[in-house]
């Protein structure tokens, strides 16, 4: 019988029914077994009347002068204080965004791998220093660690341009996706030399999210998408965050469409490199990412001793400040820690930052892929956020006047 049925039968029953089934884990137990409070509906609750009116000023002017086209939520201490959408999911059709537009999340997506991979190590099911080839015996490189991968430092070649070329020049069918299984049974196969040796420097690239991924779903013994809704997407509240790989679905299920070369005309279309996932290949909302950060913060997904790990600089930094964690841009001062992620691919470019000292989020989910990112001091100084730009600082750290 459904539930709406019920409903009429007892409606006294229903409103009870309905506000507990409405809000997630209003009292839950985190991983350090303390008790939070962890309610998805207060959470969400945001009235735009009350809009930052600084942060309004400055994101119209981010959308009609840097033509920013995308989805803004900020919030400050666990509540959203700015909401918006500006712009087009599709320019062609002129359907105009939503704040519940699911966005492909590109390289953001490598922050809940990271994620789901230290979640598999609390567990005990891998070690950060256990090596590819246990997981898969044929894998063509040695040394490679999952910290290494976690890490950017695994000196493996870029799988997507090894994968592109290679389907271009034996013309290879481009219809069907490319899952992560073909991707590694094809640098099996082919041992595509590697950029440098492990663990010689930090490079970042896609593969080694991509073999993160295989490893999530051959120790897992699930998809990657099945894993992820189930440890992380549903115990944070995310209902509106999904995988979708092109290995699974002819046509991914969104609206919003990706626009490249900060230009209207270049709609990019799905290809077979939108089959792996790991390195990307996750949809979400603005405000599914402020359930993340919250969940985070509230010990939900992770201990606060894994958190603090993954969160720490693995790599030297870059102009005093920056480098790389587990799954984490990191961009440490004295007093303040910053973790972030960027995401770039098929006309979307995002920004995603946590403020773990001053508890500021901030997610710009973008479908036009122009510099409008690159412009974001005065929103940082507005929500008290240090400027988390290489640019605005010297090899030394020091701030510099652009």
């Amino acid at each position: 019988m459904r539930f709406v049925t019920r409903c009429v039968l007892t409606p006294a029953l229903c409103l009870i029914l309905f506000a507990s089934c409405s809000s997630d884990k209003k009292k839950a137990a985190n991983r350090d077994g303390e008790k939070v409070n962890f309610d998805t509906v207060a959470l969400l609750k945001y009235d735009p009347k009350k809009e930052d009116k600084k942060i309004d000023e400055f994101m119209q002017h981010l959308h009609n002068k840097r033509f920013f086209n995308g989805n803004v939520l900020v919030a400050k201490k666990g509540k959203i204080v700015y909401e918006k959408s500006f712009g087009w999911a599709n320019h062609l059709t002129r359907d105009s965004l939503k704040l519940g537009s699911k966005f492909e999340l590109a390289s953001i997506t490598k922050t809940l791998t990271g994620t789901a991979i230290m979640m598999l190590i609390e567990q005990g099911k891998i070690k950060l220093d256990q090596d590819v080839r246990d997981f898969f015996p044929n894998f063509p490189y040695q040394g490679i660690t999952i910290r290494l991968l976690l890490t950017h430092r695994s000196g493996m070649m870029n799988y997507v341009y090894f994968v592109d070329d290679l389907y271009r020049k034996e013309h290879r069918d481009q219809r069907k996706g490319l899952s992560n299984k073909d991707a590694m049974d094809l640098i099996a196969q082919f041992k595509p030399a590697p950029f440098n040796t492990p663990n010689k420097r930090h490079l970042y690239n896609n593969s080694n999210y991509m073999v993160l991924g295989a490893i999530i779903e051959k120790v897992s013994g699930k998809s990657y998408a099945e894993f992820m809704k189930e440890n992380i997407f549903d115990p944070a509240g995310m209902h509106h965050t999904a995988v979708y790989s092109k290995a699974v679905y002819e046509k991914i299920p969104v609206d919003v469409v990706g626009h490249d070369r900060g230009q209207w005309r270049y709609s990019v279309a799905q290809n077979f490199l939108d089959g792996p996932v790991g390195d990307k290949g996750v949809y979400s909302t603005v405000a599914d990412l402020f359930l993340f950060d919250r969940a985070m913060r509230a010990g939900i997904l992770l201990k606060k001793q894994t958190q603090d790990s993954a969160y720490t600089a693995h790599n030297p930094l870059t102009r005093g400040h920056f480098s790389y964690g587990y799954g984490w841009r990191t961009f440490d001062a004295p007093g303040q820690k910053v973790v972030y992620h960027t995401g770039w691919w098929h006309g979307f470019r995002h920004i995603y930052l946590r403020d773990l000292k001053n508890d500021v989020t901030i997610v710009l989910l973008s479908n036009l892929a122009n510099g409008s990112l690159l412009q974001l001091d005065d929103l940082f100084k507005i929500t008290g956020m240090p400027i988390v730009r290489k640019n605005a600082y010297t090899g030394q750290g020091d701030a510099t006047d652009d």
